[in-house]
Formats: C-alpha cells, sequence, structure tokens
C-alpha cells in the first residue's frame, strides 16, 4: 500500500496504524485502491498518508507517491544541515560552532519514508562584538582587547533518504558544503602598546559530514530524531591570522530532534539539543568546553502556503576552556540567549513543492561571546 496525495491534503498530515484491527480487509479504504483489492499479509506498519486522502475511497492509480506535506517533511534533516556549518569561530573567537537560535529547523525530529536525494540552499549573516574591557582568545592565535566580525555563509546541504519502507524507523544521511566570508576588527595588545587590526577573508569552510539520521515514530504526531554531526577543518587556516575559515579541529556533535505537530498539522513545535564536544587546536593549544545547546520553534501554517512563529535558543558552555591563553581567561565559559520571529512560504514550482523560510533573533544575556542579530534564509528543492 503506498501513500496517495490529492491537493486538499495540505497541512493535513497524519500518520496512519494501519494493522488488522484498524482496517479490515472489507474496509472500503482498501477495497478500492487504484481500482484493486488489497488484504494486509504483514505485520502492522506505520504508513505516511494524508488524513484527507486516508479517508478518500476515490484513490487514483496514477496517484502521486507523497502529498505536498510530505514532500516538504523529506528536507528537515537537511534544513538541520544549513545551520550546522554557520560561519563562526569557536568558544576560542568568542562564538563556537553554533550561532543562538539558527539550529533548529521545520520537522527536525522526523525522516519520512519516502527514499531519494532532496538539496537545501541557504543564507546566514551574522554581525556580532564583544566589549573592549573584555580579553576575546583569537582561533589564529593569541588574543585581543574586544571584537567586532561579521559573517556571510551560503550553504548547499545534500540528503539521501535511505530505502527503508514504511516502518516505525526512517534513515538518513547528509553532507554540507558552506561557502563563507567573514570580516574581523580587534585591538591587540602588544607589550606596552595597543593598536586595531582588520582582516577578510573568502572561501571554503568546515565541512559538516552526518553519516546516520535516525527518525522513530512514536506516535501519529510525535517524531525524535537522534544524529551524530562531524564538523572537519576543511576550511583555510593560518597561525597568527585575525581572520580564519576553519576552527581548526574536529568537532563532534550528538544531536536529539523533537517534532509535535497539532491542529491537523497546520501547528508545528520542534525542538533541536545538541552537545558539542571539540578537538584541541594542535597550533594554539587551546582546548574549547564541550558546550551545550538548544533551540526550539513554534509554527503555524495556512493554506495559503504562508507561515508564522517564533523560535528562540539557548547556548551554555559546560566546561572551562584550558590551555595558556584559556587558563590566564580564567576559562573564558560563554552563554548566550535569542528570541525572534520565523516566516515561512511554501509554493509548487512544477512537480516539486519549495518551502522558503527566514528568520531574524536578538540575542541577550551573553557572557564571553559576541552579541548581535542573526539572521537566515533557507530554501529547500525536492529532487
Amino acid at each position: 500500500m503506498s501513500t496517495g496525495g490529492c491537493g486538499g491534503c495540505v497541512e493535513r498530515l497524519c500518520l496512519l496504524r494501519v494493522g488488522l484491527r484498524s482496517l479490515q480487509p472489507s474496509d472500503s479504504r482498501l477495497n478500492n485502491v487504484g481500482g484493486r483489492s488489497v488484504v494486509l499479509r504483514h505485520r502492522p506498519r506505520w504508513i505516511f498518508a494524508c488524513r484527507c486522502c486516508a479517508r478518500d475511497t476515490r484513490w487514483k492509480s496514477n496517484s502521486c507517491r507523497m502529498c505536498p506535506v510530505m514532500k516538504k517533511l523529506t528536507l528537515a534533516p537537511l534544513l538541520l544541515g544549513l545551520a550546522a556549518a554557520l560561519p563562526a569561530h569557536a568558544t576560542e573567537g568568542a562564538l563556537g560552532r553554533p550561532i543562538t537560535g539558527l539550529q533548529v529547523q521545520s520537522y527536525t525530529g522526523l525522516v519520512p519514508p519516502t527514499p531519494g536525494w532532496t538539496l537545501a540552499l541557504g543564507y546566514v549573516y551574522y554581525s556580532g562584538s564583544i566589549g573592549a574591557k573584555r580579553e576575546v582568545p583569537l582561533v589564529g592565535g593569541g588574543s585581543s582587547l574586544g571584537l567586532d566580525a561579521e559573517f556571510q555563509m551560503f550553504t548547499a546541504s545534500a540528503l539521501y533518504i535511505w530505502d527503508t519502507k514504511p516502518g516505525a524507523w526512517n534513515f538518513a544521511s547528509m553532507v554540507t558544503v558552506p561557502l563563507a566570508y567573514a570580516n574581523v576588527d580587534a585591538t591587540l595588545d602588544i607589550g606596552r602598546f595597543t593598536g586595531s587590526k582588520s582582516q577578510s577573508k573568502t572561501g571554503l569552510y568546515d565541512m559538516t559530514f552526518v553519516p546516520l539520521i535516525a527518525s522513530h515514530h512514536f506516535s501519529q504526531t510525535q517524531h525524535m530524531s537522534l544524529a551524530l554531526y562531524v564538523y572537519a577543518p576543511t576550511g583555510e587556516y593560518h597561525k597568527g591570522d585575525l581572520t580564519n575559515l576553519s576552527l581548526h579541529n574536529w568537532t563532534f556533535s550528538p544531536t536529539v530532534g523533537y517534532t509535535a505537530l497539532f491542529n491537523k498539522g497546520t501547528l508545528e513545535w520542534s525542538t533541536t539539543a545538541a552537545v558539542d564536544i571539540y578537538t584541541k587546536d594542535g597550533a594554539t593549544d587551546y582546548q574549547n568546553g564541550d558546550v551545550f545547546r538548544i533551540d526550539s520553534m513554534l509554527l503555524n501554517r495556512w493554506p495559503s502556503g504562508w507561515g508564522l512563529g517564533v523560535v528562540g535558543g539557548w547556548i551554555y558552555q559546560l566546561e572551562k576552556d584550558t590551555g595558556p591563553t584559556a587558563d590566564r581567561l580564567n576559562g573564558f565559559k560563554g552563554r548566550s540567549v535569542a528570541l525572534g520571529p520565523l516566516v515561512s512560504y511554501a509554493h509548487t514550482f512544477g512537480k516539486s513543492k519549495v518551502e522558503f523560510q527566514a528568520r531574524w533573533l536578538h540575542e541577550f544575556d551573553v557572557t564571553n561571546r559576541l552579541k548581535g542579530n542573526p539572521a537566515m534564509i533557507s530554501a529547500t528543492i525536492p529532487l
């Protein structure tokens, strides 16, 4: 039994528990699927379908494999990859892998069963500063008195959903290639003298690899994903440079995503939580402490294709940084909170349903991190 689609099923997603108890062979939904009689011969399983299609006995044999909502859901983990490769330094550099509030994405807990490739394109802008009264460790080594930084990044993420058939678990893999522009202005302390310096760079940033994303479907409206994000030091790095396009370390981020749907699928609540675990920067002998982060979003969608919601995030460093510079700065533990609006729009181009999203957040309660107003726009394209 395959999923069916119809023009009226947009935003009315549900998961149907298909089994001998819930659908008997005499059920009209089983006797009229493309004009064929269907008998259940397998154990009960989860099958993705839209609510209106499942209740409609007039299914056609040439109906699409998935409704527009399900096509959009295939992009959930892929959207997370856009935020995974954000343009930043580490806690060495007063920022870290994550930027507050940009990690969570729509349907982050859900990997649907339809196999194949999807593509997501994204753009991130962040401009932040830290006061001149505070000494900041630099990624290239040394420190500065305060820091002003601007980051712009374009990301391309490719997600492959495994052919595991409908079931309680579905799996995917992902890779993200980021291109970044970074400009840093700093006041350097050289003996008894201080001086300002600025440097800009453009090029490949650290790539992100996700070997496995495992998604479990608890019920019709509750889903969870488990993944390990691996950040490789693929960007340009030179010790002593003020601006670098790499953190010059490997980072491993065990990540949990959760999605709950309400009001027939039109209201979505998604949350992402992770711990970033850094290896030591061998060039500067700087070890970043583990960082905990959690982002959450609430989004309501309408049949017109528009959606409006709110998104927020909290970053908290669990451990002090270590190393000669970090020890002198008493560990340089950081934290931040951010909150802002989120808007989405979905439109069908040919046979593909593309969703656009935009968000803007304001950071507050910031300690030992850059403080600014991050923004991100994205487009997801099923292939």
